[in-house]
């Protein structure tokens, strides 16, 4: 009765606010797919969250592979819930109004499990946000019973340290075998009538479950990580993350929205995971090994999404589409179920060679609006620190190419700040651009563009470079003015990432245990939707930085030591430190290592995944260690 008082009190509040906000269809739910379930006639009720505005959230992958499994189940249900935005949360607590599912319009505090997606850092306060707008202690040790238990998952969590003292468990790695585990563990718990720290010490036995109040940090003068150190017995010495050995057949019936959001298209991940080994880049490590879909299911489950839903585009999605072993097949029998349909289908992540132009020629009727190459860098030099083995003559090759065929604008995304990165390799990025869209004028004429993305380097757990240290705002901001000096030229638009938004990733990503109290105190100064440019408050994290005693420079601008004991070191993603830590020693020294598609490297998957393997032969992995 007292759920239905709720919901009936919100619902009657939001009719009166909703005529206020800038975008009511954000929160009214009834979305054509939506799945609603009598509250009553379920056993559990879970409530997933999107720290982002609805218009972000909805377009998640991960959030709507959970919603359809979970929903799968008669036994419980899974609702939404995404950060309002500042209009909505001003009007929200003045009415005090509860954070609540889009759904049912229920209170996020009476559900059982409330799960938060952190597919990246920035994110965090907004996470914390959530929490205190559901009317739920933020501090996992202040939470009893009544409240729901609050776990965590996505890209961010590898280290999952910085949000510790927030989140009740972790699940690490791939979330669709993990989150029905937990599901069932949570439904024993409740007969069993046991305290709440009993449910975290059974939820400690999950594999690629961390449960961080079952261990201690202590440190070394120097402010570095001494040891984390478990205090129950059972808690493991380290997390293997979760890994599913074939890939589970992905949604159909996305959700349509009634408002524009960023992307209005069904999505299909054709592989998991990559090859390339690009030593700074956390997904390509920690995806590792690559599995592929299968055509047939893939073909099926466009035409399915597409009798769902009624969208017009197609993402085919993974870390290097071009990779994808039956590439060319998909692509024929795409052209031949869907020649006239006029549906547009992109291919994001392609290599730079000319094998990518030809494929996006055969799937696009019409030129779309631009064609992306993602180089990171303009010297052979960098590409083999970075160990991504791309000539400037193939690149221009490419780039002549795509003008040929009569795409206008190429757009290129290059990395500054890199290991061993000299100022001549960041003018060469001025003049490797210049040199492209002379190749394009040559095709083109003055219809040919370039826009050009620079993004600054920071290093991240689990990648050869977690070894290194991250420029200072000083030094990017020496790149960033050279590079738009030299690249004021007509038909190039270049955009770039603020010295300042890159010190708060590279803060968070590295971060301690310690960094939660910051994280507490930039919320507690205001600080909401870091990832938003016009919303990014710098002197808010500097004040928490002040108020906590700590130092930014400790977790941006210093050399790691080789047998520097990091935060995240109990996590484990199957490639082993000793690689790493091989890999950025190469680096240093610009060594090459092969595609481990084509040769192993030793990484450590085998020894983790490889009895996995042999119990799944159907799946294809592209990785000689596990199909030896």
């Amino acid at each position: 009765m007292r759920n239905t008082t709720d919901r009936q009190t919100i619902e009657n509040k939001l009719e009166r606010i909703l005529i206020q906000v800038q975008k009511p269809g954000r929160y009214v739910g009834g979305e054509y797919n939506q799945i609603v379930k009598s509250w009553d006639s379920v056993k559990t009720h879970v409530a997933l969250a999107f720290p982002d505005i609805y218009d972000i959230g909805i377009s998640n992958l991960g959030m709507a592979i959970l919603y359809e499994i979970v929903n799968q189940r008669d036994d419980v249900l899974l609702e939404r819930v995404y950060s309002p935005w500042v209009d909505m949360e001003t009007l929200m607590r003045k009415e005090q109004i509860p954070l609540f599912s889009i759904e049912s319009k229920t209170p996020i505090r009476f559900f059982d499990i409330l799960g938060i997606s952190l597919p990246y850092e920035t994110l965090y306060t907004n996470a914390l946000n959530l929490l205190d707008l559901a009317g739920i202690p933020l501090r996992s040790s202040e939470r009893t019973p009544k409240y729901p238990l609050v776990i965590a998952g996505g890209q961010a969590v590898f280290n999952p340290e910085p949000m510790a003292e927030f989140i009740d468990a972790f699940v690490i790695g791939e979330g669709e075998d993990a989150i029905i585990e937990v599901i069932n563990l949570y439904q024993e718990w409740k007969q069993s009538k046991t305290s709440r720290q009993h449910l975290l010490e059974m939820l400690s036995t999950l594999s690629g479950v961390y449960v961080p109040s079952l261990y201690q940090p202590s440190y070394n003068q120097d402010g570095t990580l001494q040891a984390l150190v478990k205090h129950h017995p059972d808690a493991p010495d380290r997390v293997l993350k979760r890994f599913c050995p074939r890939l589970p057949s992905p949604p159909t019936r996305f959700l349509v929205p009634n408002i524009d959001v960023v992307h209005n298209r069904v999505s299909i991940e054709i592989m998991r995971g990559c090859s390339r080994g690009c030593r700074f880049c956390h997904a390509g490590m920690v995806n590792r090994p690559v599995r592929e879909r299968p055509v047939d299911e893939i073909i099926r489950s466009i035409i399915l999404a597409l009798e769902h839903t009624g969208f017009e585009e197609i993402a085919l999605l993974s870390l290097s589409s071009s990779d994808y072993s039956q590439i060319l097949d998909l692509v024929d029998q795409i052209q031949q179920h869907f020649l006239q349909s006029h549906l547009k289908i992109s291919l994001p992540s392609l290599r730079i060679e000319t094998f990518s132009v030809g494929l996006m020629d055969k799937i696009a009727k019409s030129r779309p609006g631009g064609f992306t190459l993602a180089p990171e860098a303009a010297t052979e030099r960098m590409r083999n620190i970075i160990n991504k083995p791309i000539s400037t003559e193939q690149l221009i090759h490419t780039a002549g190419e795509v003008y040929r065929r009569g795409w206008k604008t190429l757009k290129l995304y290059f990395l500054i700040g890199q290991p061993n990165e000299q100022i001549e390799d960041v003018k060469a990025i001025a003049d490797l651009c210049k040199n492209v869209l002379y190749e394009g004028r040559k095709h083109l004429g003055r219809k040919a563009e370039l826009h050009i993305g620079i993004s600054t380097f920071v290093p991240k757990p689990h990648t050869p470079f977690q070894w290194a240290s991250c420029n200072t705002e000083d030094q990017i901001q020496e790149k960033q003015k050279l590079l738009l000096n030299e690249l004021r030229n007509p038909g190039i638009k270049v955009t770039w990432t603020s010295p300042a938004e890159t010190m708060l990733e590279s803060w968070l990503t590295r971060g301690d245990r310690r960094m939660g109290n910051v994280i507490y105190q930039a919320w507690n100064n205001g600080a909401r939707f870091d990832a938003w440019q016009d919303r990014f408050d710098l002197n808010a994290w500097s004040t928490a930085f002040q108020q906590t005693g700590l130092s930014p420079h400790f977790y941006t601008h210093r050399l790691r030591s080789d047998n520097e004991v990091f935060p995240w070191d109990h996590i484990h993603i199957g490639v082993t430190k000793s690689h790493l830590l091989k890999e950025f020693k190469k680096s240093l020294n610009g060594v090459l290592t092969p595609n481990c598609a084509e040769h192993c490297s030793g990484c450590g998957i085998l020894h983790e995944f490889g009895t996995i393997r042999r119990d799944h032969p159907g799946n294809y992995w592209k990785c000689p260690e596990l199909t030896a």
